[in-house]
């Protein structure tokens, strides 16, 4: 799982910097290399989608926020 955790990682930092280069420049790199909406360029982007579910599916989310102890929960 630490391997499929790493390339989420990859693909969902890839996927912001393209879109942050899209937000401020108004270029889309992956439309640019692949074409505007071709089959590849839809892979890219659902790769990343499918990347940043994953993220959200695996990630440990803590119940308590504070520096409490276990005996302490709110």
């Amino acid at each position: 799982m630490h391997i499929v955790r790493m390339i989420a990682y990859a693909l969902v930092i890839t996927g912001a910097i393209v879109w942050g280069i899209v937000g401020f420049f108004n270029y889309n790199i992956v439309a640019a290399l692949f074409g505007d909406a071709t089959l590849l360029s839809r892979i890219v982007y659902a790769l990343v989608g499918i990347a940043g579910i994953t993220l959200l599916a695996t990630s440990e989310f803590e119940e308590c926020y504070c520096n409490c102890s276990d005996e302490t929960h709110y």
